[in-house]
């Protein structure tokens, strides 16, 4: 018989992920997996095929004639504003007018009453072009003149230019930092149903059900109160369903309005990579001043950023480059510009990280650069200029909860690094073909969203009169736990088993005006929310249980599966059933807001981190020189996630962010052609990392003794950004083992991705 007072699945312990069972055996359900309406049609994007240049002619004429064409959407077509941009620019539209201005954006749309009748009728449409110069990359867009998407930013604390020029030694270099495609398992996918009036109904793979409610309304002229957007789980979102999705959501729910009937988009690989955002790409000019001792003085450095066409989030991405350009050190002068260039490609957006990864890598690249040039261990220098609590970041905030230097002891020992890089030194010494590299990286990544207003969050908690409990909340579920971390922050608030949580979809008839599901911050602030409202139901049950058992409030505590009214155990069921009988509101929303963050953009200046997350990864490797192919040995990984909410799925998060964050400096590029199309646009051209390509060995461990100083859900700490910068080690690693050719005299300077072919080409540079 089971024990009613032993709690299960409470917060600080490992429970399985609510869908985790139907995830592998196929019945969790996805947008695509949802009952399809009666009548239900299908619309298929048609793509541009011109880089840049104006629409000189439209001819549908084979594509209505295709068998079960419905029609063609073009942009006179939208009832509302053409307009999709996340931003409030309105230079974002949903379909070209009169100019296309990348090889992929939507031009029209198909609706038929198959898929696949859609699909095949696009490509028979007949466009005509007046091509236009174009510019890809984010220098040739510079020297073309091609300007901004959105403004710029300059951080600076100090007088770089006056420490630069006291600074004993100075390095200056330039570092080509590639993107990233999100290549969610779960493509973009939207399903509109309308109803009477004005209403409609949005299924859709989304981390932002609130924006989908914008954009749906203002494309179709309505009110948002007329859009209902729910979202029960996404296959994987990474940053690429936080605008993106507004594209798909919007044509079909265009399409459902004007021939009142379901419609579903789903877009093959292929056209979902080509016509979506992906991570931006920079080429970074730097230069670092240091003295004798490894000791940085000054820094200053300019991120030139691939936006694309339209403004997108590049804003805010550009921006927390600039955030995370000093990763874990303190720089005493500084200077570092974002520059935000308007390129012929689709307009980038977020990715896992959120522009952090490219400038943490940055930082690393100058700590690589000072220790080539001192023929010392890089880890003797990243120790030397760690930041000390009191120092204030390039933004002027202070960092007042440091606790790498004790993650980098704990990590070195537990690692034996020093006996390994020993091992490697003495194997490179040797010659022969393959040469390895050990390399030892940590991170500092601020928590909360930069735009702060998005730092809220709303939830709302039934208890049926059963003392069954309904919990739906803001955020989104796209595989990573959020509704099993939540659901163990309400079961532990009332003491009862998680199996009497039921977590439902989310959607905006629930709880409105939602922040997206992004910033690593979905449990940070949803758990608040959550709890909050779990409060409010426990002050009236503290206050009912008081008067009816006749005890003080002080003597009313939740015990497991019990409440307890002084020393009489009354089961959690029968206190609800008699809470119900006495007219008890046994409902609340709950919201939350997190404390203490600001910012000022115009001056630089503020406090826009509630906290930071740290970690730190060691990483050895064994290159190839002979075709710069190359294997990850092993990997150690100690990272903080403060008082872990639920451990194996933290665990789990760090492991993936991990991989993910080493493919996006190893194996996954992005080309395009001269004629700006993008080549790289499928499983087959396009390399995530494999399961043959993690670590051979993988040891990865949470810090056991860190608790987040602020006030967080419980002292947890977000656990989704912040390790994906750890697969750093890996691209520092071949580094080292490149620059063996030479015996260390110079480093590698890889670009990323460190593809077999570059570092072939760096081997062989080396080699002389």
């Amino acid at each position: 018989m089971k024990d009613d007072t032993i709690l299960r699945g409470q917060a600080h312990r490992d429970t399985a992920h609510d869908s985790a069972a139907k995830h592998v055996t196929g019945r969790a359900e996805y947008t695509d997996d949802l009952n399809e309406p009666h009548g239900l049609v299908h619309a298929y994007l048609g793509l541009s095929q011109c880089a840049h240049g104006t629409i000189t002619a439209m001819d549908f004429s084979e594509t209505l004639a295709h068998p079960g064409v419905i029609g063609v959407l073009t942009a006179k077509d939208i009832p509302g504003i053409n307009d999709v941009s996340a931003n409030g620019k309105k230079d974002d539209p949903i379909f070209a007018e009169e100019t296309v201005h990348f090889w992929g954006q939507p031009v029209f749309a198909v609706i038929a009453e198959t898929r696949d009748q859609a699909r095949r009728a696009a490509h028979k449409a007949q466009i005509t072009y007046d091509a236009l110069p174009h510019a890809l990359d984010p220098i040739a867009a510079r020297d073309a003149g091609r300007g901004y998407v959105t403004e710029p930013l300059t951080l600076r604390r100090g007088d770089a230019d006056q420490g630069m020029a006291a600074a004993p030694r100075r390095i200056s270099g330039r570092f080509a930092i590639g993107g990233q495609d999100h290549f969610y398992l779960e493509g973009q996918i939207a399903m509109a149903v309308p109803g009477e009036d004005d209403d409609m109904t949005i299924n859709v793979s989304t981390q932002h059900p609130s924006e989908v409610q914008h954009m749906v309304a203002h494309a179709l002229k309505v009110p948002s109160h007329s859009v209902i957007v729910n979202v029960r789980r996404m296959g994987g979102g990474f940053g690429g369903k936080e605008t993106q999705m507004n594209l798909f959501a919007c044509v079909a729910a265009i399409a459902a309005r004007r021939w009142k009937r379901a419609v579903k988009i789903r877009p093959d690989r292929d056209d979902d990579m080509i016509a979506t955002g992906k991570r931006h790409d920079f080429v970074v000019d730097y230069e670092v001043g240091f003295d004798d001792t490894g000791k940085i003085r000054a820094v200053q450095g300019d991120w030139c950023a691939r936006c694309g066409f339209s403004s997108d989030l590049s804003g805010p991405v550009t921006d927390r480059a600039l955030f995370h350009a000093d990763n874990a050190y303190f720089y005493p002068d500084v200077r570092v510009s974002s520059h935000p260039m308007k390129t012929n490609t689709v307009s980038n957006t977020a990715f896992r990280g959120f522009g952090g990864p490219q400038g943490v890598i940055v930082a690393e690249r100058m700590i690589e650069e000072i220790a080539y040039a001192l023929g010392c261990d890089p880890l003797e220098i990243r120790r030397a200029n760690l930041y000390e609590n009191g120092q204030l970041t390039p933004y002027h905030q202070e960092v007042n909860d440091q606790i790498l230097p004790r993650i980098l002891d704990e990590l070195e020992a537990g690692s034996d690094y020093q006996a390994r890089r020993q091992a490697v030194l003495d194997w490179n010494a040797k010659g022969g073909v393959i040469r390895k590299g050990i390399a030892m990286t940590p991170v500092k990544f601020g928590i909360s969203f930069t735009a702060t207003w998005f730092n809220q969050a709303g939830a709302l908690v039934h208890i049926y009169s059963d003392g069954s409990i309904m919990l739906n909340h803001g955020g989104t579920e796209m595989g990573q736990g959020l509704n099993t971390k939540v659901a163990q922050v309400v079961a532990e608030a009332f003491q009862c088993d998680i199996a009497r949580v039921k977590i439902t979809k989310t959607t905006t008839e629930k709880v409105p005006n939602t922040s997206a599901t992004a910033a690593s911050s979905g449990t940070d602030l949803n758990g608040m929310a959550a709890l909050d409202a779990a409060d409010q139901i426990k002050a009236r049950l503290v206050a009912f249980v008081a008067e009816r058992w006749q005890v003080a409030p002080d003597a009313v505590q939740f015990v497991p599966n019990h409440v307890m009214a002084g020393d009489t155990a009354i089961p959690f069921t029968e206190v609800i059933a008699a809470a119900y009988m006495a007219r008890v509101n046994l409902s609340a929303a709950g919201h939350y807001k997190t404390p203490k963050i600001h910012w000022d953009r115009s001056t630089g200046r503020g406090r826009p981190f509630y906290y930071y997350a740290y970690g730190a990864a060691v990483s050895e490797v064994s290159v190839d020189t002979l075709t710069g192919e190359y294997v990850i040995d092993r990997t150690d990984v100690l990272h903080d996630v403060g008082r872990s909410l639920n451990p194996a799925i933290d665990k789990g998060q760090v492991e993936g962010a991990f991989v993910q964050g080493a493919g996006w400096l190893t194996t996954e590029e992005l080309w395009w052609d001269d004629k700006g199309r993008l080549r790289t646009h499928a499983p087959s051209t396009y390399k995530v990392p494999l399961a043959s390509d993690r670590p051979r060995v993988f040891n990865v461990k949470l810090v056991a003794w860190s608790e987040a100083a602020e006030r967080t859900i419980k002292r947890s700490k977000a656990v989704g950004e912040p390790p994906f910068m750890l697969g750093i080690s890996v691209f520092e690693a071949i580094n080292m083992a490149v620059a063996s050719m030479a015996d260390y005299r110079e480093p590698a300077r890889l670009d990323a991705p460190a593809t077999p072919e570059r570092v072939l080409m760096a081997v062989d540079r080396l080699r002389g």
